[in-house]
């Protein structure tokens, strides 16, 4: 909360208080949703432990987005039928979205494959069928009313995918916090063995976690194309780096065991106040890429100092018992 607030004075100085100007901070809240709920994706399947992680999360969304948008096309004009469109498109895009999660799930907990593989291999895949299904092109889903209210609409001048994005993050973090998945998943990724030995049903539980992720991007699917009109195949291929980025930022343990929603979504905010900041210091988009990078790199490494301070005051001393005297 700290950074977002020094954030927020740095805007305002460096852009004469135009950073602070209402339109403004609305259209950055707009665009925190999609990649924030890929980025809760990516901490669920870190704190499930066994170097966990999702690849595949954006272009599961592109997926969701092409394969729901031709099927709603398919049965609805968009502005005849508003509502009916919306409904069966966003529908569509969470069911493909859940879907592609159980797949990824299944590879890892029943074929024993590494997540970072399966994933790989999934998000490839994920890719050629929105590829096959659109033949390269992108998918006009046009602005229907409803659709646009979701992606582009405001609540008491507050972006409506913003509090989607937020209720969204409170119900997971109740969901792991107060129940028992909760609990099984964060043993789960502190001792696979242990887990295991204590009757955890751990296969179950790796695919319900793949399973939510997959969810989540289906609902990116959604705000992606509700924001944007059309979908793509192609849609945001620096968004996994960003993902993976703010889960890093937030604290999520990449060995897996620990991990809070409510951390993950105040990164998703701080990242993006900074990369608006960026943008109006006149950088380019590729000395953004190039700042992530390195910010992944440093967090990864403080992360990675601080397990081995741990692990060294922990560790049992070898000195004498008559060393003192």
């Amino acid at each position: 909360c700290a950074l977002i607030v020094v954030l927020l004075v740095l805007g305002g100085a460096v852009s004469d208080a135009t950073y602070l100007s209402l339109f403004n901070l609305q259209s950055m809240a707009t665009q925190v949703p999609e990649i924030g709920l890929l980025a809760i994706g990516v901490m669920l399947a870190m704190c499930a432990g066994n170097g966990g992680i999702d690849l595949s999360g954006i272009a599961n969304a592109n997926m969701a987005g092409v394969a729901s948008g031709i099927f709603a096309l398919s049965l609805f004009d968009a502005s005849a039928s508003p509502m009916l469109f919306t409904v069966t498109f966003a529908v569509g895009c969470m069911v493909v979205g859940l879907i592609g999660g159980i797949l990824n799930g299944i590879i890892i907990s029943r074929f024993g494959i590494t997540p970072i593989l399966g994933t790989l291999g999934t998000q490839m895949l994920f890719t050629g069928v929105a590829v096959v299904l659109s033949d390269g092109r992108s998918v006009t889903i046009g602005a229907p009313d409803p659709l646009y209210a979701l992606g582009n609409g405001l609540i008491f001048g507050v972006p409506t995918s913003f509090l989607i994005f937020v209720v969204i993050g409170i119900v997971l973090a109740l969901i792991l916090r107060f129940t028992p998945y909760g609990l099984r998943l964060m043993l789960t990724g502190a001792n696979p063995k242990a887990a295991t030995y204590s009757g955890f049903p751990s296969g179950r539980i790796i695919t319900t976690t793949y399973a939510i992720s997959g969810l989540l991007a289906g609902i990116a699917g959604i705000i992606i194309a509700a924001r944007n009109v059309n979908v793509k195949w192609d849609y945001g291929t620096s968004y996994l780096l960003v993902a993976i980025l703010i889960a890093v930022m937030a604290g999520v343990r990449p060995e897996g065991g620990y991990g809070r929603v409510i951390n993950v979504v105040l990164s998703a905010i701080v990242l993006q106040l900074l990369s608006s900041l960026l943008n109006f210091t006149g950088l380019s988009n590729f000395v953004r890429d190039l700042a992530w990078g390195a910010l992944l790199l440093c967090f990864l490494a403080v992360a990675r100092f601080d397990l081995i301070n741990r692990f060294i005051a922990l560790r049992p001393s070898r000195r004498s018992p008559h060393a003192a005297e």
